[in-house]
Parts: C-alpha cells; sequence; structure tokens
C-alpha cells in the first residue's frame, strides 16, 4: 500500500471514481501514517441539520472549574451543611425550638416530561411494558427479595412507570391504579428494604418519583396508605443520606443527589438535607461527566437519564418557589449537545454503548422539556463519538475507548464502528439493545449484543477489540485511540476525512486496526479502508482470520452481484445504493458474504435484518482493505 503523503489537491481530484467494476476503485486517497496527535475537544458546535435550522441555538462548550461550583451560601448555611453530614438531625438545625411537624410533601411539583404514553396505556390495560415486553401487573412480584431481569426491577422498585402512567389520560383515571399498586408494594416492601428495592438507584429514582408523581399517588385521601408511603419516604432519605457517595456507578451517585436534594426541598425541616444535597450533587457530577459534557460511561441511555434527573430536580425548585442553583442550568447546557452528536435525520440516536435506536419523539420531548437549545458537538476528544453532516446523509464514528470500571453499565466493544443514515432512512447501523436485555431482548444474548461483532466494524480471530465480561463489565483490550479529522476542499468535490487507530489487538495478535471515513461534501458517497498495520517493525508470519462487518437497517434488500464483490441496496424509500470491494481486498482474502443479523428498535424489540461481511484470511503481517458505499442515480 502507497502511504506516502498526499496533496489536499490530489485527495479531492480521486473523490470522483465511477463504482461500476471493483478494479475502478482506488487505494483511499491521503493514507499516510497516522499522526500520533491526540484527539482534540472542540469547543465549537458542529454544522446544523434540518431538526436545528429552525432554532436560534447556542454553540456547545466545554467544562471548566466554575461550572460546578455548589451554590453560594453565607457562613450559617456553611455551618449547617457541616453540622448535617457529621449527624446532626435536620430538625434541630432547622427549626431547633419547634415541635417537629408530621411528615407531608410541601408542594406540586410540575414536572415538564412526559413518559411514554403506550407504556402508560399499557399500565391502564393491565400490563407493565419493559422494552417491549408485556408483564402482568398482577403476577409481578413486587417483594425485594425476588429477582427478575434488571430492567423489569429498575420499573418496579424505582417507580419509573409513573411518568409514563400519568401522560396516559387524566389524573383521577389513573390515581386509583397508581395507588393500588403503591400499596402492594408497601406490603411486599415493609420495614426496611432488601434487594433490587434497596440498590441505590432504585430507591433514589423511587424517592423522586413519589415525590414529583405525588398528586398521582395520594389524590385519594387514604390517610393511612398516605402515611405508610410518607413514613417510607422520610426513611430512605435518611438512606440515602448515608449511602448516596458509598455506590461505585456514576448515574446511581447522581441520582441519589438529585433525589436528596429534591427530598430538602420538599419534606420539612428539609433545608439542611438541601445543603448537603447541593454540594454532593456537584461532586457527583463532576465524576459522572467528561470536560466536553459526555458521560463517562459513554451511553446515551445514561446522559437521558441525567438530563430528566436534572429536569425534574428544577421543577423540584420551582414548586417550592426557589431558585434553582446555575449549575443545574449550567450541566444542562453541557450534556444536551454531546446527546444531539448522536442523532441520525430522522431524529433518532444510534445504537451506541448498550443502547437501541432511541426513539425520535423521545429524544424531542426531552430536549424540549430542558430548555435547551444548542447545537450538537462535532468533534469531540472525550465523549468520542464524531459526527459528519454532508447533505442528507449522517455518519456517526466511535473514536475513542469504551468505558472502564465503574463507568462501564453495559459497556460494548464498538470502537471504531460507524453508522451511516441518510435522509429518514438508516442504512449502515449497530445492532444494539444490550443494555435492555431482559426486556423483550432475551438475557442470553445481552454479551452477544456488547461484542465487536455486533458492531460495524472490523474483528480478528473472532475475537473483541475489548473483553466483553459480565454483569456490563469490561476486560482487557483497547486502551489507546488516535484520531485524526480534516476537511478536505477543492472545487465541486470536497468530503470530510477521518481517521483513527486502536490497539485493542496488539497484544494478541501484534496489529493495529486503522480505519479511514471519507464522506463527500454531499453525502452521495463515503469511502472506507481498513488497514492491519503491525506494531512491531517485523510482523509475525503466518495467516489469521478477519471480518468487516456492516450491519443493515431494517427493510433494506440486499442482493449480491455476480462477481461477489458488490452488493446493491433497495431503500424503503426508493432510493438505490452500492457496496463494492477494492480489487486489493479480494487479492488480500476479503470475500463479500451476505448473512443474517438483528437490530434493537427505539421500543426495544429485535428485528430481524441482514449484514454485509468481508471476511477470509489475512497475513499476519498486515493488509488493506478499501471499500466503497455510493448513492446512485
Amino acid at each position: 500500500m502507497d502511504m506516502a503523503t498526499r496533496s489536499r489537491d490530489q485527495e479531492a481530484e480521486e473523490l470522483d471514481v465511477p463504482v461500476g467494476d471493483a478494479s475502478a476503485i482506488p487505494l483511499l486517497p491521503g493514507l499516510e501514517p497516522l499522526r500520533r496527535e491526540k484527539p482534540k475537544a472542540s469547543p465549537i458546535a458542529g454544522a446544523s441539520d434540518p431538526l436545528d435550522e429552525d432554532l436560534p441555538l447556542e454553540p456547545s462548550r466545554a467544562l471548566v472549574p466554575s461550572d460546578l461550583a455548589p451554590p453560594r451560601a453565607h457562613i450559617g448555611d456553611r455551618l449547617t451543611r457541616i453540622a448535617y453530614r457529621m449527624g446532626v438531625p435536620a430538625a434541630l438545625l432547622d427549626s431547633p425550638f419547634k415541635r417537629p411537624g408530621p411528615a407531608r410533601i410541601k408542594a406540586t411539583v410540575a414536572s415538564p416530561l412526559t413518559g411514554d404514553r403506550a407504556a402508560g396505556m399499557a399500565l391502564r390495560a393491565g400490563h407493565f411494558l419493559v422494552h417491549g415486553l408485556k408483564l402482568q401487573t398482577g403476577q409481578i412480584e413486587m417483594s425485594g427479595t425476588a429477582r427478575s431481569t434488571p430492567p423489569v426491577e429498575r420499573v418496579v422498585h424505582g417507580f419509573t412507570w409513573l411518568r409514563d402512567l400519568a401522560s396516559a389520560g387524566p389524573r383521577e383515571e389513573c390515581a386509583r391504579l397508581a395507588e393500588g399498586l403503591l400499596a402492594r408494594w408497601l406490603d411486599a416492601n415493609p420495614g426496611t428494604p432488601k434487594g433490587p428495592a434497596a440498590e441505590v438507584e432504585h430507591t433514589a429514582l423511587r424517592v423522586i418519583a413519589w415525590l414529583v408523581h405525588a398528586p398521582l399517588l395520594f389524590s385519594s385521601g387514604d390517610g393511612v396508605l398516605r402515611g405508610k408511603a410518607l413514613k417510607h419516604l422520610v426513611e430512605s432519605a435518611n438512606w440515602l443520606d448515608r449511602k448516596a457517595n458509598k455506590t461505585p456507578d456514576g448515574f446511581a451517585r447522581v441520582a441519589a443527589w438529585c433525589a436528596l436534594t429534591a427530598a430538602g426541598l420538599l419534606l420539612p425541616d428539609g433545608k439542611p438535607r438541601r445543603l448537603h444535597g447541593e454540594a454532593g450533587l456537584v461532586r457527583a457530577l463532576g465524576d459522572f461527566v467528561f470536560d466536553d459534557g459526555g458521560a463517562c460511561s459513554r451511553s446515551p441511555i445514561a446522559q437521558m437519564d441525567a438530563i430528566a434527573l436534572l429536569i425534574d430536580l428544577e421543577a423540584c425548585y420551582e414548586a417550592v418557589g426557589r431558585e434553582p442553583p446555575a449549575m443545574l442550568a449550567t450541566m444542562k447546557e453541557l450534556l444536551v449537545p454531546p446527546l444531539l452528536a448522536l442523532r441520525h435525520s430522522d431524529g433518532g440516536l444510534g445504537s451506541w454503548q448498550g443502547a437501541g435506536a432511541i426513539a425520535p419523539e423521545r429524544v424531542a420531548s426531552l430536549i424540549d422539556a430542558s430548555r435547551v437549545r444548542a447545537r450538537g458537538l462535532k468533534d469531540v476528544g472525550q465523549w468520542g463519538y464524531h459526527r459528519i453532516k454532508a447533505g442528507r446523509t449522517i455518519l456517526q464514528f466511535d473514536a475513542a475507548p469504551p468505558p472502564r470500571g465503574p463507568h462501564s453499565r453495559s459497556g460494548c466493544a464498538s470502537t471504531l464502528a460507524f453508522e451511516l443514515s441518510c435522509g429518514d432512512q438508516r442504512i449502515i447501523v449497530n445492532c444494539g439493545g444490550g443494555a435492555w436485555a431482559g426486556g423483550a431482548v432475551p438475557v442470553r444474548i445481552e454479551q452477544g449484543l456488547r461484542a465487536t461483532a455486533a458492531h460495524s466494524t472490523l474483528t480478528l480471530d473472532n475475537a473483541n477489540s475489548t473483553a466483553v465480561l459480565i454483569n456490563g463489565a469490561l476486560g482487557k483490550g483497547v486502551e489507546e485511540v488516535e484520531a485524526d479529522r480534516r476537511d478536505l476542499a477543492q472545487g465541486e468535490h470536497g468530503a470530510t476525512r477521518l481517521e483513527a487507530s486502536h490497539n485493542g489487538y496488539a497484544a494478541r495478535y501484534g496489529l493495529a486496526h486503522q480505519r479511514i471515513l471519507m464522506l463527500r461534501e454531499d453525502g452521495s458517497e463515503l469511502r472506507g479502508e481498513d488497514v492491519l498495520l503491525p506494531v512491531k517493525r517485523k510482523g509475525q508470519r503466518g495467516k489469521i482470520g478477519f471480518a468487516i462487518r456492516f450491519h443493515l437497517a431494517p427493510g433494506i434488500e440486499v442482493r449480491l452481484s455476480e462477481d461477489a464483490r458488490g452488493a446493491g441496496l433497495a431503500l424503503p424509500d426508493g432510493s438505490y445504493w452500492q457496496f463494492r470491494l477494492a480489487g486489493e481486498t479480494a487479492q488480500q482474502g476479503g470475500e463479500l458474504q451476505l448473512e443474517d443479523s438483528m437490530w434493537v428498535d427505539g421500543h426495544g424489540r429485535a428485528r430481524a435484518t441482514k449484514q454485509l461481511v468481508i471476511q477470509g484470511m489475512t497475513s499476519r503481517g498486515g493488509g488493506n482493505f478499501p471499500w466503497l458505499l455510493k448513492k446512485m442515480g
């Protein structure tokens, strides 16, 4: 392979190449050795897309230390915060000369967030709808000692179903059902909750849900039920006081501190807890996000859940007539742009780090409720997802190591995978849905959905680029990713070029994977090349199996060409795309095959689809595999 540096003029001139014959596809221009530069986080937002053009948008920016400063407090409040942290009772600090009053919720919260109406209607019909799985409410075991799948436990013990039910009809019609389920749960969990009911995240979500949706739970005037629920609410807040900082999970910690702050706002004698919660929330948010605003878990699910927590917490401040701390608005402004970087033209999100293809209406509802108007990040270093918009085509590219340690919740070995969409039609996707396993997606395939082979990238020897372990954890593999992004502008045929490499296979096979993607500025052509480079000067002998997978979106009709070096893709919107291998790919043992695949949609349902696979045996001394995807007509 010619690794000499080419000029930008040469690169632009070579973009316009016919695709009728694989031999007509030259090596990708500009494939000089990867420059050893660290990825840079761009403080400037990416180009607007059709969903943004009607809005006066602000550019996104990076996190600075002043963004995560606790609200200013005078000396008395600071002393109160310290005393409460040391264990002095809140009633003694807040009202030392008054007799403690009965437990009550001081205000009604009006959150702008809306739930899933379909899930709410299913609940009214007698079913929990959990990521596409219907479960009869009467058959759900609500005891904390009973185990179920993680998504079901989160819904049942976190009471996340309350928001869905509130969106499914008038309060009067939904309150009886909500109170009945609340009574069942309290009867099944007397005293101190155990098992999944006592997990920090579930407890925090339950506290926030009861506070925000109190009118739905306590509208009948049942004093006994109300008393039991309020007693549990106070005890749960006291328990979170002790446990909030002890959970290793970043999102669970954020949820716990949001719950404590909300309880401090809405429960009696809450000022000390509010002051304590605000300070703890600042620290938790600082540990939860990168400087560019992306969650350290790199999960769009965690990103959305964190935004939703802050929206609910702001609503709690507004309910009691208190101005929310400025850091809440600042954090929302930081969290929204990275999420928008994963949005396709249809408004839905790409399938990354365990998430399915989150539906457009769910994303739009959250962004509207956040009241944040910003552009999606175009080029980020820590969040790691590059986004290129060219015409009606959007390319998303994972150019960062996968999450590790406490942030690795349903982590995926997806390094150097990409997704591609044009207009409202997705073309190349990842399978997604590993984090939703236990709903309609079976738990037994959860690890498979997190594997490298479930993503549109290269695998060696059927091995993951990063080891996929049980319980959402990841092992050894990709430690470093080096990326470079350039705009190639010349005449009528400009393009954006992304180049990245990772070391996930270096220790085992002595090879680094390098991927170059070049998207033409009108979005009609994506050139790619996957390169295997020996990490030592002298490569190893022998051959090794490889596979480069391109998972296709549902509804695409695929037919391999007669020479088995190309394929035609007929999209549901009537457009036609052609995929071709370059001659070098075939010469180095690569053959194009069509295999079955699956894709998890925004409702958590697995849908059958196909995948194009370039696979074969290649030299352990390295190789390069160019390919081309082009819109015809």
